[in-house]
């Protein structure tokens, strides 16, 4: 394979070139060839604008998922199912994950189904249950969310209904062999945070494909008897997603959602632990937004102490984010998250917790970050 420019040879880890590989990719992403009258010629599922991953192209790569970056001036491409680096093949097998069948069905209503929940990656049920978010203004908006593009763009609905997403779950398992479903939601007003129509959509599904894993993402409610109620519900698992530990950090990047006092979110997550278990929980640990390799990795061995799983994925500047669009912001070296993945992935290996072992959500799928190549 060929040397990466900025590959984190250093990084000590069991599987070095897999690591470097896909953080390189993380951060790069990889351009689609055009085929014939200019259309991609292996074009996986994308999705564009949203409160999650935005603007990725969903793959299977050596066995398993990756969400990356579609970008045309990557030194990565593909050629049929191989990954090239500069045209150069990378011995690394590359599966796009095709469109699924339930994305041409729509309701009696004439809702498209593809409107109500994706796929990510090659089998994970997805959706945001409300589509709007209270913070989302230029003065409190996070710098790198685009919860409401999607739904200005009309590839979306703004409230889904406990019985859409019923009907979508059942024909995505029956018709695409779906094995696990995330709900999230923009943050309402009210206390529970958006809670409360999380748990209604879980009732659902779950009575519709009771053995379908959930996994529930939403900020901390102001009751953390919520939490109790979501796992009531039916929910697996729950992602209660803080993004930075470094309150400056979160004042630049998170303006609204940084009012939320970090107490607020250790004493959600060992509410959530108690309730769902330890490797139940987990959160979103964002590399890029100006923290030092050291300060991430402490945060996440704090986090693991405690029994929540840090998802380590890189900031990936997207479009319709005030990120790009304002800041002009620039994703992370690949070197600084291949030595946090390397790192954090080692500290979950000594804790005994797996992404996989959660059941449901972002880190049983895995496919945003490279934390699953190296045991993590």
């Amino acid at each position: 394979m060929a040397e990466l420019a900025d590959s984190p040879a250093q990084v000590e880890t069991a599987e070095p070139v897999i690591l470097a590989s896909r953080t390189d990719l993380a951060v790069r992403g990889v351009r689609l060839e055009s085929g014939e009258g200019g259309h991609d010629a292996d074009a996986p599922v994308q999705r564009r604008a949203g409160a999650g991953p935005t603007d990725d192209g969903h793959l299977v790569i050596g066995g398993r998922s990756a969400a990356l970056p579609i970008v045309s001036t990557s030194p990565y491409s593909l050629r049929g199912r191989r990954l090239l680096y500069e045209g150069t093949d990378t011995g690394l097998e590359v599966e796009p994950v095709r469109r699924p069948k339930f994305y041409d069905l729509s309701t009696a209503e004439g809702v498209r189904y593809e409107q109500l929940a994706r796929l990510h990656g090659s089998d994970v049920l997805a959706t945001t249950v409300v589509q709007t978010c209270m913070r989302y203004d230029p003065e409190t908006r996070c710098r790198f969310c685009a919860i409401e593009e999607s739904l200005r763009a009309g590839s979306t609905v703004a409230v889904k209904s406990p019985a859409q997403l019923a009907e979508v779950a059942e024909a995505a398992v029956r018709l695409d062999g779906v094995r696990q479903m995330v709900m999230t939601t923009g943050t309402s007003r009210g206390r529970d945070r958006g809670a409360t129509h999380l748990a209604r959509c879980v009732v659902a599904v779950k009575a519709a494909v009771p053995e379908l894993p959930i996994q529930v993402q939403c900020e901390p409610p102001a009751d953390l008897d919520t939490i109790d109620a979501l796992h009531e519900a039916g929910a697996t698992a729950i992602g209660i997603h803080v993004e930075s530990l470094d309150d400056e950090v979160r004042r630049r990047w998170m303006p609204g959602k940084s009012t939320v006092p970090l107490a607020e979110y250790w004493a959600a997550w060992d509410r959530a632990v108690e309730v769902f278990g330890r490797n139940r929980v987990s959160t979103y640990l964002l590399v890029g937004l100006g923290e030092k390799a050291d300060e991430l990795v402490a945060g996440a061995a704090e986090l693991i102490e405690r029994g929540v799983y840090p998802f380590v994925v890189p900031f990936r500047p997207a479009a319709g984010t005030l990120a790009v669009d304002v800041d002009g912001a620039r994703a992370p070296a690949p070197a600084l998250l291949a030595e946090v993945t390397s790192r954090v992935a080692g500290l979950l290996s000594a804790a005994g917790m797996r992404g996989a072992d959660q059941g449901a959500g972002c880190a049983a799928c895995g496919a945003c970050s490279a934390l699953s190549t190296v045991g993590g």
